[in-house]
């Protein structure tokens, strides 16, 4: 009889599901970073303070792609739905503009540069204007610095579609200081939430979200 009971046991045990939970560090921060980098060197080409896209490449391809879909991945070990998505699609956003822009260079052939039509990438920034006027939505129920940071995001992507579809020079202009402007408050955040969590109190303010 007990070794009866002792294999029912073995087999119970044997089915039960284990859950491992693997701590990690807050990807957030590296994150942020990514696309503070990205953003600041991105809108010093816009704003015509540097020239060309040689060096705004490698920090589009490793700091604003690869650096925010590392941060992407842990995020989904946090379980937090919207840094994963968010880091996962800006990334990629990223990868794929350093890939258009080596396009437009020549880098894979003239007949490829020849053919590319910019309204195509008119309607990439409008499908990113979808996802970031969603995650805007969402932004209520965060800090009232990411619902800025969010709002300004908007801007850019309706900014560069605008501009992508041929209307007018002036929207060019607005997205170079919009990037900028997101560049320095992604720096701020970043700030916070590093000084925030090595200090383990309130050393910089985020501001309290609209929707607790």
């Amino acid at each position: 009889m007990e070794t009866i009971i002792s294999r029912a046991n073995l087999k119970t045990y044997l089915m039960e599901t284990k859950q491992i939970k693997i701590m990690v560090a807050d990807p957030t921060t590296l994150g942020l970073f990514g696309l503070a980098i990205v953003t600041l060197v991105a809108s010093s080409q816009k704003l015509g303070i540097t020239d060309g896209l040689s060096f705004v490449l490698p920090w589009a391809l490793f700091l604003g792609g690869v650096a925010q879909i590392i941060a992407s991945v842990f995020d989904f070990k946090h379980n937090n739905l919207f840094g994963s998505t968010a880091f996962a699609a800006y990334g990629l956003f990223w990868i794929g503009m350093g890939m258009s822009w080596l396009i437009r260079l020549g880098c894979f052939g003239e007949a490829l540069a020849a053919s590319a039509d910019t309204k195509q990438l008119g309607f990439v920034f409008m499908g990113y204007l979808i996802l970031t006027t969603i995650f805007l939505i969402s932004a209520v129920k965060m800090s009232k610095a990411m619902f800025i940071l969010l709002i300004l995001i908007v801007i850019l992507f309706s900014t560069l579609a605008l501009e992508a579809f041929g209307c007018g020079q002036i929207w060019h202009v607005i997205a170079a200081y919009s990037e900028l402007t997101i560049s320095l408050l992604t720096f701020y955040v970043l700030a916070a939430k590093y000084l925030n969590s090595v200090f383990g109190r309130e050393v910089l303010s985020t501001g309290k979200p609209f929707v607790q």
